[in-house]
């Protein structure tokens, strides 16, 4: 199993990343991890890219690349791989295919977990979290029983300053620009497969095995 996994900040993505990975032994490779892990290692890498932050620029395409290229050598990639956060754009999207191709690989699938805009804005403007035990709740979605206070132990439920909705309308809309000619793209190579994910999570999750049950067949 080798997927690009696609889907808007508040869409389920993680949660479905993480379900996928427990059910079928494959391994999440997440850029933001690798980039973590790399410069906490000090590697040639990680230096590079600690450098580019450092100077407060974007981390070249060609340093992410070369930490994908590292981590999907490694072992544990043997019995597949979900990309999660990479590619964002065309010219990664094309990197990556001539990056698997040196490798003798390709990819399978790019699912994309799609979920209309106003329902993402309440996910996200919407969240909750307890300040004493951490406990999750949504306004919209999953509200508590008393306003603002947590059912688990009472007590207060707080937002984040930048779950407001001029903050997370502009994350989406950014999203959106960079990920439609992304769609187009595993599109005219007859690899995407879009997955509603308005249903409950375990709906969602059953759309993935049926499509993924499809790339073995």
């Amino acid at each position: 199993m080798r997927i690009v996994l696609l889907g808007a900040p508040g869409s389920g993505k993680g949660t479905q990343a993480k379900k996928l990975v427990d059910h079928y032994g494959v391994v999440q490779i997440s850029t933001g991890d690798l980039l973590r892990a790399a410069v906490s290692a000090g590697s040639e890498l990680g230096k590079a890219a600690k450098a580019a932050m450092d100077a407060g620029h974007l981390v070249s395409d060609d340093i992410v690349l070369g930490m994908i290229k590292e981590r999907i050598n490694q072992p544990d990639t043997q019995r597949g791989y979900i990309l999660d956060g990479f590619p964002r754009n065309l010219a990664q999207a094309a990197a990556l295919d001539s990056l698997l191709n040196s490798l003798n690989q390709s990819l399978e699938a790019a699912i994309l977990l799609d979920v209309p805009f106003e329902d993402l804005l309440h996910r996200l403007t919407g969240r909750q979290t307890c300040a004493s035990c951490g406990a999750l709740f949504n306004l919209y979605t999953h509200p508590s029983a008393v306003s603002g206070v947590c059912d688990v132990c009472g007590g207060e439920l707080t937002q984040r300053a930048d779950d407001n909705e001029a903050t997370v309308s502009h994350r989406l809309k950014v999203f959106e620009e960079q990920t439609t000619p992304l769609i187009a793209f595993y599109d005219s190579q007859g690899k995407l497969t879009r997955i509603d994910g308005t249903r409950p999570i375990d709906e969602i999750t059953e759309g993935f095995h049926d499509v993924l049950a499809g790339l073995k067949r």
